[in-house]
């Protein structure tokens, strides 16, 4: 799937949502980098094959491809923002959107070997706009989310599972791993506004975040971090697209209530996810530790 510009993507998530708030959001997560987008992406390799999108039955399926860690880089980002940009204007009333990855990893979050290689501050603030951009998408893309986990998620990969509706674990293989602590470094406070919006329990929210702790599936669900565990990997997607999917499609929802709805819900997600100032100052002392 191939990357497009910024541009592009901005007005046509302005047109589908129709919401004045969340676009300006958006554009504001967005203007600084426009123009960098593509050659940014284009030093990546495998931009074209980064993820696949497919729809069975009802039910469309983002999948990051290959067997690597799929780092969130800014190649990663936008193709995933593309697939989402095309359920959003496919979408019906009886739809639902399920994320997995092949391989080791769902993701193991920002590409900082790629950060590292030339103007670190610079590529930071790149990969966080992208990524804070995607995740504004999710929460007001008009279909229910889900994350089927089948591998490691780590630090931005962790965030970006959580920043769907519902997250589906694979028991035997991965977990769910906040690493800043761990590395010593400092930690975005839009990551920790989603980790608060989507982890209800303080003693959940401070093994992840005070404790560093790597979930395992059981664990995960033992503190109400994911929905549910299966087996492996075929089945944790089967069992999202065939359980969770189907039963989610067969409520008939409207998509623009459900949407609308969410942005609601998590209204403060989205002010936090718009805070370009405070995120441009962490990644200024986050390129001075690495």
């Amino acid at each position: 799937m191939g990357v497009q510009p910024m541009g592009s993507m901005v007005a046509r998530f302005q047109v589908s949502t129709g919401d004045p708030t969340v676009a300006s959001i958006i554009t504001s997560i967005t203007v600084s980098t426009a123009a960098e987008s593509t050659s940014a992406a284009s030093s990546i390799t495998g931009v074209m094959e980064m993820c696949t999108l497919e729809k069975r039955g009802s039910v469309f399926i983002v999948t990051l491809t290959g067997l690597n860690e799929h780092r969130l880089n800014p190649a990663l980002l936008d193709s995933i923002q593309s697939a989402l940009h095309r359920v959003r204007s496919e979408s019906s009333s009886s739809t639902a959107l399920i994320t997995t990855a092949h391989g080791k990893f769902f993701s193991n979050g920002y590409d900082l070997a790629w950060a590292k290689t030339a103007d670190t501050n610079h590529r930071l603030k790149l990969m966080d706009s992208k990524l804070r951009s995607l995740i504004a998408d999710l929460i007001s893309l008009p279909v229910p989310t889900i994350a089927a986990v089948t591998g490691h998620a780590s630090a931005a990969g962790f965030i970006l599972a959580l920043s769907h509706d519902y997250v589906l674990m694979r028991k035997d293989r991965g977990f769910l791993y906040m690493s800043e602590l761990d590395i010593g470094l400092p930690i975005a406070a839009w990551f920790v506004a989603v980790i608060r919006s989507k982890i209800g329990s303080p003693t959940a929210r401070r093994e992840v975040l005070l404790r560093a702790a790597k979930l395992t599936a059981e664990k995960a669900e033992q503190l109400g971090v994911v929905e549910a565990v299966e087996g492996g990997a075929e089945e944790t997607v089967a069992a999202a697209v065939v359980r969770l999917g189907e039963e989610l499609v067969g409520m008939r929802w409207d998509g623009h209530a459900y949407g609308q709805i969410r942005m609601a819900v998590f209204a403060d997600l989205l002010s936090a996810v718009g805070c370009d100032e405070e995120n441009d100052t962490l990644a200024v002392k986050l390129a001075s530790r690495l």
